[in-house]
């Protein structure tokens, strides 16, 4: 009678930490979730990916909860998952980490690792977080293809001058004869101090008497599609 009611208990104290790793690894992948669509600056966004962070944690620690200690359950289970195969491919690879971290939760809670599944989440967050507020890595801002035309007898000075004023560097990529000959194609590579100044540079650059066809090409929006 005492084995039968240890037994009892051993199943049911089995049961509550099967539960309490599996809320664990949703509430982690949650987390990991939210921090994706809160620094996510992509063109591409999916809200299936989303899903399938969060869905992938509570997978990864339902297979190591099942797994156990058994070396043949988890044998089993690589083979079969081997037969799956996964045809989704992510442009970004930060993306990927992002699975991959919830993955990651989702193991070191089906093993019963809690803490390390709480602060390896937490550190990644935290790093994520990081990383976009600094924007690390990042080689230019607010950098963009100007382009306009200007009659072949005017003063490009006042123009440079109006660069200078919005800029903080200007250099000349392409100039090339337009309308027989009567007026120049001017391409600048610009990088603009403060993204507010587009809209004003812009502006000022379609007051002055004779330019046209004024345009802004910024290469902030089109990178990553």
């Amino acid at each position: 009678m005492n084995e039968l009611r240890s037994l009892g208990t051993a199943a049911m104290a089995t049961a509550e930490m099967a539960a309490l790793s599996l809320l664990l690894a949703f509430g982690l992948a949650q987390a990991v979730a939210a921090v994706y669509v809160w620094t996510f600056r992509g063109m591409s966004y999916s809200q299936g990916l989303v899903h399938a962070i969060v869905i992938g944690s509570i997978i990864a620690c339902m297979l190591m909860l099942a797994v156990g200690d058994s070396i043949a359950a988890g044998l089993g289970i690589a083979g079969g998952l081997s037969i799956v195969r996964f045809r989704t491919a992510l442009r970004d690879p930060r993306d990927m980490m992002f699975v991959f971290a919830a993955l990651g939760s989702g193991i070191a809670a089906g093993l019963g690792g809690h803490r390390v599944a709480i602060l390896g989440t937490g550190m990644f967050c935290l790093a994520v977080f990081t990383l976009t507020l600094t924007e690390f890595g990042s080689l230019r801002r607010f950098d963009g293809l100007l382009r306009f035309q200007l009659p072949v007898a005017s003063d490009e000075a006042g123009v440079m001058a109006l660069l200078r004023k919005h800029t903080r560097f200007v250099a000349l990529v392409t100039l090339r004869e337009v309308a027989q000959g009567q007026a120049m194609e001017h391409a600048y590579q610009v990088r603009l101090g403060d993204p507010k100044d587009r809209a004003a540079l812009v502006r000022e650059l379609e007051r002055l008497p004779g330019i046209q066809d004024v345009s802004l090409l910024l290469q902030e929006p089109t990178v990553e599609l």
